[in-house]
């Protein structure tokens, strides 16, 4: 919120007036389309009123370029107490070259929900925009990406791709990876495919790869089962307790697709406890292809998401936002990587 109206009319006065930052009427002024259409005729509307002028040597001050992004991890519970998602680490990689590439300098922290992330980083002008790796509950951290939007904050997030999506959105088409996951076990003469991961909207990257997964059964003629889906987040202790579950229920199954390659760990874990073979009884399939992938006994076959395209496209999102430009929502193919874990 802005200060009380003093004197000759100020940008802080029509904050204020509209009930939004400084900032956000300075971007709205502009013609910045990081503000929504609805907030920008607001705050023109308000500054017509006011008969306020922009000051256009203070204007130019204030929209130099800091030349800098910075790049927020959610934090995962993980083993090591990094509090970083495996798959999120090679991430940080590309989207290290690709500001290098740029010549852009990158600060790196953890999403910390209670901060006002656009007055700490872009309206300080310690950064140009925001990149964000990792959310938890979808439902909730919309909420947050929603109030992003509305102070004008550029940002580009990596996450699930839908028709509803803000151009600020890159991610894996998880329809199709799933299809892919689902229609490998298949070929291996699987049919009672269990899922290992949320399929509902609080993890819509989850919920896309069952979908997937559906289709696939359902173009080879076989039910899917809503019985064998268990939810679980993405660990190793997750997928340990879904597994579990699974074989204690009794259910008949000859395959396992987890939501995460950590989901997937876990779960052969306690496969192995149960006296399950795998592939022998359970074939098992994950999903990042992180390093420990191939580590695992037998090696585990996994579809690979594009860490080198997502940092490149995540960087290019956010400079289009920052330079005024559009870009649609981008979703990049995963690859099959077939290993021991389905039989090779």
């Amino acid at each position: 919120m802005g200060r009380k109206p003093t004197g000759r009319p100020t940008s802080f006065d029509i904050a204020y007036a509209a009930g939004v930052s400084q900032p956000t009427v300075s971007r709205a002024l502009r013609g910045d389309k990081s503000v929504s259409e609805k907030t920008r005729e607001k705050i023109r509307q308000i500054a017509q009123d006011l008969n306020y002028t922009v000051d256009k040597n203070a204007s130019s001050l204030r929209s130099q370029r800091s030349n800098t992004i910075a790049l927020l991890f959610f934090e995962d519970p993980t083993p090591d107490q990094s509090m970083i998602n495996p798959f999120f680490l090679g991430m940080l990689g590309s989207i290290t070259r690709a500001c290098a590439n740029r010549g852009l300098d990158l600060l790196i922290s953890f999403q910390q929900m209670e901060d006002d992330w656009h007055v700490q980083y872009q309206d300080s002008h310690r950064a140009d925009g925001l990149i964000l790796l990792g959310y938890g509950d979808y439902t909730l951290y919309r909420e947050r990406l929603d109030q992003l939007e509305e102070q004008g904050t550029h940002f580009a997030r990596w996450g699930s791709v839908s028709m509803d999506s803000s151009g600020a959105t890159v991610g894996t088409d998880n329809v199709q990876a799933g299809r892919l996951a689902g229609e490998h076990l298949i070929s291996k003469g699987r049919k009672g495919i269990a899922f290992l991961g949320h399929a509902g909207e609080q993890y819509p990257e989850f919920a896309g790869r069952y979908s997937g997964l559906c289709e696939a059964l359902k173009s080879a003629g076989i039910a899917s089962d809503k019985s064998l889906q268990y939810d679980a987040i993405t660990t190793e202790e997750a997928g340990y307790a879904a597994a579990k579950a699974l074989v204690e229920s009794g259910q008949s199954f000859d395959a396992v697709f987890a939501a995460s390659d950590l989901i997937a760990i876990g779960a052969m874990r306690a496969l192995a406890e149960a006296g399950k073979r795998v592939p022998g009884d359970v074939a098992v399939v994950g999903f990042d292809d992180i390093p420990a992938a191939s580590l695992t006994t037998p090696p585990l076959t996994t579809i690979m998401q594009d860490v080198r395209g997502a940092g490149e496209a995540l960087v290019e999102t956010l400079l289009a936002q920052v330079e005024g430009r559009d870009l649609p929502p981008r979703k990049l193919p995963g690859k099959l990587i077939i290993r021991g874990s389905t039989g090779g």
